[in-house]
């Protein structure tokens, strides 16, 4: 099995959550969205955010609107439903608890590795 595969594959899991955090602060851009996810190693490509940000539209937990740009053509900026909102409370919800499930599996196996 390959290391790189599984890591990958577990921030990829974590993509839909971590674009939504992103989006609920405020207006945001595409391109805005790429680089702060690629900044905190989360790594991206248009080819898959924008299919994602199309998905999340088209449930309707966000939106976006055209803006006018003095430095080519029109941007679309991303913005959180109030029923995107209370979806990403749920996540929140359901991140706490996986975090908290982890860090005691992970601190399980350090103890019974001390005993060995």
């Amino acid at each position: 099995m390959n290391i790189e595969n599984t890591q990958v594959q577990m921030r990829k899991g974590i993509l839909e959550f971590c674009i939504m955090h992103i989006i609920a602060r405020g207006e945001v851009y595409a391109s805005d969205m790429l680089e702060e996810l690629t900044s905190a190693k989360i790594m991206v490509v248009e080819g898959t955010l924008y299919p994602l940000l199309t998905r999340l539209r088209k449930s309707g937990l966000v939106d976006y609107k055209w803006v006018e740009s003095s430095s080519g053509p029109p941007r679309k900026y991303y913005t959180l439903t109030d029923e995107g909102a209370n979806f990403l409370g749920g996540l929140d919800q359901t991140w706490d608890e996986l975090v908290s499930s982890t860090k005691k599996i992970i601190a399980n196996r350090k103890k019974a590795s001390k005993k060995s």
